[in-house]
């Protein structure tokens, strides 16, 4: 029998009780900031979900860039795709250890290579160890897949996009880094960034969308609360950032949950725009709103 997703978001109950299931591949999504050790492969290879296999942001990207873990050409990610033993008919349910970091990010690059059936397991390696369900150091070996992938370039914007929206105001942009990066108060961690955010841009931590204790993604009402607060408009589009294009994703993420689909991703992020150069920056609170 074929295996259908329930949803965008599954519980660990309903992962557990498909682990076997010859469709199901499970994806370990998780990403540290440059310097951060022991790197995130380094956990995965240690313990994970059993039969996960360890998708790395790093490497699954464009490396004909000096910005980190851009989306790569369709051509190469269907290479990484089936080196990772993913079909067109894979069910695809993706994870990393916080519940929400950088899951989002992988959900959405597949959607954007015309990926559908994927979802984001809620609360992610942390709730699922808190439940004490089962881990496993051993990383099986996978057959190859067979992937086509099909580019959907509405899903991402570019620098050049964004400095053209300064002008039109056709999207609102809303940046998943902490207030106090957005705001200047903080330091950006990657060298030689200037800080502050995009002129005109919108606030919301990536972390608001989930509970601090148990990692699990918040009800709908509140995530759209959250985003009405740090003054988005729901009808208008929305271009989501973040430090490097992969917090963000949690952000295309939770606007999904709550029926929002009009969104892209700036995927250079303020890696690019924040480099010394002409891009204006602005510092402070949001114009209209700052959600801490």
């Amino acid at each position: 029998m074929s295996l259908s997703l329930p949803g965008s978001l599954v519980s660990s109950e309903w992962l557990a009780a498909h682990l076997d299931h010859p469709d199901l591949v499970i994806l370990d999504g998780s990403f540290k900031l440059p310097g951060v050790t022991p790197v995130a492969a380094e956990d995965f290879t240690a313990r994970h979900i059993p039969k996960a296999r360890f998708f790395d942001i790093d490497t699954i990207a464009d490396h004909d860039t000096t910005l980190p873990h851009m989306l790569p050409s369709a051509e190469a990610f269907e290479r990484h795709a089936a080196d990772l033993g993913i079909s067109n008919d894979s069910v695809i349910v993706v994870y990393d250890t916080p519940g929400l970091m950088s899951a989002g990010r992988v959900w959405w690059t597949f959607k954007t290579f015309g990926h559908d059936k994927v979802a984001v397991l809620d609360g992610g390696l942390r709730k699922w160890l808190a439940e004490g369900r089962p881990l496993t150091d051993v990383v099986e070996p996978v057959a190859n897949g067979s992937f086509h992938a099909t580019f959907n370039a509405g899903a991402v914007r570019s620098k050049a996009d964004v400095l053209a929206n300064l002008e039109n105001l056709s999207e609102q942009v809303i940046d998943a880094r902490s207030a106090a990066r957005f705001t200047a108060e903080e330091r950006e961690a990657r060298q030689g960034l200037r800080s502050g955010h995009i002129p005109g841009s919108f606030n919301l931590p990536f972390n608001a969308l989930t509970n601090p204790e148990t990692g699990e993604i918040r009800d709908t009402e509140t995530i759209r609360e959250a985003f009405e607060k740090a003054g988005l408009d729901l009808s208008a589009p929305v271009i989501a950032s973040c430090g490097s294009g992969v917090t963000a994703g949690a952000l295309a993420f939770g606007l999904h949950l709550i029926g929002k689909n009009d969104v892209a991703i700036y995927d250079g992020a303020w890696t690019e725009w924040g480099q010394p150069g002409e891009t204006p920056v602005d510092t402070g609170t949001a114009t209209h709103g700052d959600a801490k």
